[in-house]
């Protein structure tokens, strides 16, 4: 897997953490269930089928009884997202996030939770109900969209197999199907230390998002300059975007980074368009809220606010968001899906020549 640093394009100021990911926040994990099966001509419920699911873990434990600081954000709402009000409401996240396929949110959100009351037996019965978060993309240039094919034990085999030691990007889960600036997009990730080396903020994205003439990378106008190539018929998306920090965040705090997320997107050139459904889920996992306290006085650590502190916060927000959203391009590769559909990976030799023209590389 190739990704965006080992082509010798290092985008920002400050200093990724060790695997430039989401999982180098302390405790959080990702797993994927990749469903590519079938060629040539759509048949409707049975495939070709390209598309998937990925999971996104605050931490190991049970989250439901173990709640972390959760915030949502709708930079522009054409989506099927769900659990998001609750979110907002309670500030509270207490399942794993699921990023999937646009038309399958329903299926997705039963096999959350139908993994959440496996694991909490008094669900329902001895308290209160479950809040499932799950986001999407379209992903139906290249998948049998409008056959469903996700299925509860691709939602749980995702959330069982997530792992903090590795974040496979590219052509993976959610983002099997997906395209980018009318590019092969998918999952990417990036990672960024702040105060010191002493926390960490870290982006996953689902990128299905742009039109060509917009892409950027780090400035060079990558998109106008391959505005003839590589060309598949295929309409802008969405993104969703899910941040994780290990600083000490309240719900509203981290609802002011989410707000910064389209600082990075538009780094990339988006503009989040008409129909793009651009959402952000934040959480912080350095404080838990237990769903059985033991008080009712809750003495945690909490983040002051301070302006030179949060702007670096604020700044690794965008950085993470475009790193990763160049790294979901990177690691892509060509894909045919329905009907033929060729969705082209981003050439590296291409863009190493454009990124030298400019003057980016060292």
């Amino acid at each position: 897997m190739t990704r965006l640093r080992d082509l010798g394009i290092k985008p920002g100021r400050l200093t990724p953490g060790p695997l430039n990911a989401i999982i180098d926040v302390p405790g959080v994990m990702v797993g994927h269930t990749t469903l590519i099966s079938g060629d040539g001509k759509l048949v409707e419920g049975e495939g070709p089928v390209r598309t998937g699911v990925t999971a996104v873990l605050a931490h190991s434990g049970n989250l439901f009884r173990e709640k972390v600081a959760g915030a949502v954000y709708s930079i522009n709402g054409f989506g099927k997202c769900m659990g998001f009000e609750q979110v907002r409401e309670r500030g509270t996240i207490e399942t794993p996030i699921i990023l999937t396929s646009n038309l399958s949110v329903a299926r997705a959100g039963d096999g959350l939770m139908s993994y959440m009351l496996r694991t909490n037996p008094d669900i329902a019965l001895h308290t209160g109900t479950v809040n499932c978060v799950v986001g999407e993309c379209n992903d139906a240039m290249l998948n049998d969209a409008r056959g469903r094919h996700i299925k509860p034990e691709h939602v749980w085999n995702a959330i069982e197999t997530a792992s903090s030691s590795e974040v496979i990007e590219g052509n993976v889960g959610g983002g099997t199907g997906t395209t980018c600036y009318q590019f092969k997009g998918g999952i990417g990730t990036a990672s960024r230390m702040v105060m010191d080396g002493r926390f960490t903020v870290g982006a996953l994205v689902q990128s299905n998002f742009g039109r060509r003439a917009e892409l950027m990378v780090t400035g060079v106008p990558v998109g106008m300059e391959l505005l003839e190539e590589y060309m598949p018929e295929t309409p802008p998306g969405s993104i969703m975007i899910v941040l994780a920090t290990d600083v000490p965040f309240s719900a509203l705090q981290l609802e002011r980074l989410a707000k910064r997320v389209p600082f990075g997107l538009a780094r990339t050139g988006a503009i989040c368009g008409d129909q793009s459904g651009d959402f952000v889920i934040a959480f912080s996992t350095s404080n838990r809220f237990f769903h059985y306290p033991d008080a009712v006085i809750d003495t945690s650590p909490r983040f002051v606010d301070d302006g030179r502190t949060i702007d670096e916060i604020f700044l690794a927000v965008i950085e993470c968001v475009e790193e990763a959203v160049l790294n979901s391009l990177i690691a892509a590769e060509t894909m045919v899906g329905r009907d033929n559909h060729k969705a082209y990976a981003l050439p590296h030799d291409r863009l190493l020549e454009l990124m030298r023209r400019y003057n980016r590389l060292s």
